[in-house]
């Protein structure tokens, strides 16, 4: 009863960014890998994917990184970790809408910084990262299924035929067909 308690006020703390609770606990994101202080500015997590950790070095020992945002207890990703976190999670959700608005929050920085350092590590964008993403698993698609090129375009995460067709022939130089 007694965690239960003290589980729900740490939750409070965590949903209204109540920094008289950073360094007492760090909170860590089962679907992002990251932890975070209490007062950590990025959109509050679903309850059930939260884990709790009085030490940051508890969060590192189970696989968490610190948070590029509010950087708990002084500490900092190198930016091709950040980076490499990125892609992995482009490479795992590339069917869904990704914006660099959204990928920016999911990983707890800014639009305008993530921008800049994914182009200087990786040598292009991340929406160019995107697309030839989506593009190298229709090239896939097409050669192993007989899937119509509009399903292809819309399981890639595509759903305007025409702007697919139009991007898959600007990549590979050869259209769908």
């Amino acid at each position: 009863m007694k965690n239960e308690k003290i589980y729900e006020e740490y939750w409070q703390a965590i949903i209204e960014n109540n920094s008289t609770y950073d360094d007492v606990f760090y909170y860590a994101v089962k679907s992002t890998g990251i932890f975070c202080r209490p007062s950590c500015k990025s959109r509050p997590p679903k309850k059930e994917n939260v884990r709790i950790y009085i030490e940051v070095k508890e969060a590192i020992e189970n696989g968490f990184r610190p948070c590029k945002r509010c950087k708990p207890n002084g500490l900092r990703l190198p930016d091709e970790e950040w980076v490499n976190q990125i892609t992995e999670y482009i490479e795992k959700y590339y069917k869904k809408q990704l914006t660099l608005d959204i990928l920016a929050d999911i990983c707890h920085g800014s639009p305008y910084h993530l921008q800049r350092t994914f182009k200087k590590i990786i040598g292009i964008s991340p929406v160019e990262y995107i697309q030839q993403i989506r593009i190298n698993k229709a090239k896939e698609m097409l050669t192993t299924t007989s899937k119509p090129i509009v399903e292809i375009g819309s399981t890639v995460g595509m759903n305007n035929t025409s702007y697919f067709i139009t991007l898959f022939k600007k990549i590979t130089g050869d259209t769908p067909n």
